[in-house]
């Protein structure tokens, strides 16, 4: 079972869309519930860019909140790098297409 970590960075974006959005009191408790999966099946997510197979994104709780982690297979750890607002210009998704 792969063990999951958010990353200091990731924490900092999670607190700033709480706060910039006034997401519910509960969204931590509804993120850690999104990111459990992630222990049995860390390639859940779909790549997040080809060259860089390690990465892949969730979308969850909210509809809109993308959810970015690394899957380090040697290691059988799941780091989840950003939290982001999908609709956002910025977002790590804004670029890609779907095939």
């Amino acid at each position: 079972m792969a063990r999951v970590v958010v990353t200091d960075a990731a924490a900092r974006s999670l607190s700033s869309l709480i706060d910039s959005h006034s997401l519910p009191t509960d969204t931590a408790q509804r993120i850690r519930r999104s990111l459990r999966p992630l222990e049995r099946f860390p390639r859940l997510g779909p790549v997040l860019d080809p060259a860089n197979p390690e990465l892949r994104f969730l979308l969850g709780p909210l509809r809109w909140l993308v959810i970015v982690y690394a899957y380090r297979e040697a290691d059988d750890l799941v780091a989840v790098v950003t939290f982001e607002d999908g609709r956002s210009a910025r977002s790590a998704t804004s670029g890609r297409r779907v095939p």
